[in-house]
């Protein structure tokens, strides 16, 4: 029942910006499963990228979902340990994210900046908000990355 609670976190990064219903953390990472399932290389196992779309975020049911502006100095620990608490059978995974230590994390790492870019666009479409900063920053993360094609 606690992991179902993503569903109820907001994306404080929209929260901040003056979006009007967020998205939540939950509906990011289905965004993340959905790109997934459309973008995934041949090369790249996507059973497990599934996977890690759906773990990625799990402890900020815990934590909270922490923007750049919030001091992130235990974020990694802290993320790590709620991880621990919340679901210890998935932490590898979570682990693996972290540490971008396999061509499937990377991948995802991809599209969690991919998702967030086509959100503020979604965004800045239905509403009078400039969310250029968050394109912005997708960019500069996935440089030249095919994704962006």
């Amino acid at each position: 029942m606690t992991l179902l609670q993503l569903k109820d976190v907001q994306r404080r990064g929209w929260v901040n910006a003056g979006v009007q219903s967020p998205e939540s953390v939950a509906a990011h990472s289905w965004g993340m499963a959905v790109l997934a399932l459309k973008l995934c290389p041949h090369d790249v196992n996507l059973e497990h990228v599934l996977k890690l779309c759906l773990v990625h975020d799990l402890p900020e049911v815990i934590v909270g979902d922490l923007t750049p502006q919030d001091d992130v100095s235990t974020k990694s620990a802290d993320e790590r340990a709620a991880m621990e608490v919340l679901a210890p059978e998935w932490v590898d995974l979570f682990d693996e994210y972290e540490l971008q230590s396999t061509p499937e994390a990377i991948f995802v790492k991809s599209l969690d900046k991919l998702d967030m870019a086509l959100q503020a666009k979604l965004y800045m479409e239905q509403n009078d908000l400039d969310l250029s900063e968050f394109i912005e920053s997708a960019r500069k993360t996935l440089g030249d990355h095919p994704l962006l094609r």
